[in-house]
């Protein structure tokens, strides 16, 4: 059985693999949202950033890609999936079903929130912007995230009317 990753955030550009495979799909009764506290990658303890996370919502609908790893690649993508995505538990990983385009659905791997973690929150969008403008972590500026997440969603075009204001805002808050 093929391994499938869902790819919804840092996935659609970073998967940290090569695809063999490509396909935009959606996850219903989930939506994307900056509602997990990064402390490692993003952020830090002392100024925590916002990353992005799959939390459920009853009819809500989360559009992404899932990524097809290669058979003899599958073993060390998960490994190095679960080093990356399972640092703090904030995520849980299950296997979720996505429908793609012409009907076809797909079993993939997707890492989703805690709720009851620590790193879970709820924020306004506007805090949200104020947060992602000046949080830095291991892997880099809280903005590149965000950036490179909204550039992708668009490339593939996949509307997210949350990342598109809070793109602006943060261009506008780091404009000075």
């Amino acid at each position: 059985m093929a391994l499938w990753v869902f790819g919804y955030g840092s996935l659609l550009w970073n998967p940290g693999f090569t695809p063999v495979e490509t396909v935009k799909a959606t996850l219903y009764d989930y939506h994307r949202s900056f509602c997990m506290l990064s402390i490692h990658h993003r952020g830090s303890e002392q100024e925590p950033g916002l990353v992005l996370a799959l939390d459920r919502q009853q009819g809500g609908q989360c559009t992404g890609v899932a990524l097809r790893v290669a058979d003899t690649d599958a073993e060390q993508v998960l490994a190095d999936l679960r080093e990356r995505e399972l640092i703090s538990s904030a995520y849980y990983e299950d296997t979720v079903e996505l429908k793609c385009e012409a009907g076809r659905t797909i079993k993939a791997l997707a890492y989703i929130i805690s709720r009851d973690h620590r790193q879970y929150c709820h924020f306004d969008l506007e805090h949200q912007a104020r947060m992602i403008a000046t949080a830095v972590g291991g892997r880099g500026p809280n903005t590149e995230y965000l950036h490179n997440t909204a550039d992708h969603l668009t490339q593939l075009d996949i509307r997210d009317d949350d990342i598109t204001w809070l793109t602006q805002r943060v261009r506008a808050l780091t404009a000075d």
